[in-house]
C-alpha cells in the first residue's frame, strides 16, 4: 500500500522524524497536534486558544490529505490538566460536532510545559 506523507512545516517533524499526517489507502492518520502556530512557532498561554489552533492545524493537514474534519472517525485528546478539558468543549463541538467521532481523553504530561492540549485524529479520505 502506497503512503502519502503530509507535512505542516513544523521543525518538530524533521527533528523527531515523523509526519504531521500519513495517508494510507482510505485512511488519514494525523499525528498528535498541539496549539503551536507553525508559521510563527508561537503558542498561546490559553488552553481554549490552543485548542482552536490545534483544530486549525489538523484541518489543514486533513485538507492536504483529501479529507476534512467532517470525516474524522476517531479522536484522542491529551491534557496535562484534566480539569482544563471542559473549557475546550465548545471549540471541539464547533469543529467536530458534525462528525461526532469516537473519542478518548487522557491526562498526561506533554513534551513542552507550554503545551496544554494535544489532539490526534483518524479520518476517512474522500474517494
Amino acid at each position: 500500500m502506497e503512503r502519502q506523507r503530509i507535512s505542516s512545516g513544523s521543525p518538530f517533524e524533521e527533528q523527531i522524524g515523523y509526519s504531521r499526517a500519513v495517508v494510507a489507502g482510505d485512511w488519514v492518520f494525523v499525528s498528535g497536534t498541539t496549539g503551536f502556530d507553525y508559521t510563527t512557532m508561537t503558542i498561546s498561554d490559553d488552553v481554549v486558544e490552543q485548542t482552536e489552533q490545534c483544530m486549525q492545524n489538523i484541518a489543514a493537514a486533513l485538507k492536504q490529505a483529501g479529507s476534512s474534519l467532517d470525516d474524522v472517525v476517531r479522536v484522542n485528546y491529551v491534557l496535562p490538566v484534566g480539569a482544563d478539558f471542559e473549557a475546550c468543549w465548545p471549540v471541539l463541538r464547533k469543529h467536530l460536532g458534525a462528525a461526532r467521532p469516537a473519542a478518548m481523553m487522557i491526562t498526561a504530561g506533554l513534551l513542552d510545559p507550554r503545551m496544554k492540549i494535544e489532539i490526534e485524529v483518524t479520518a476517512m479520505k474522500h474517494p
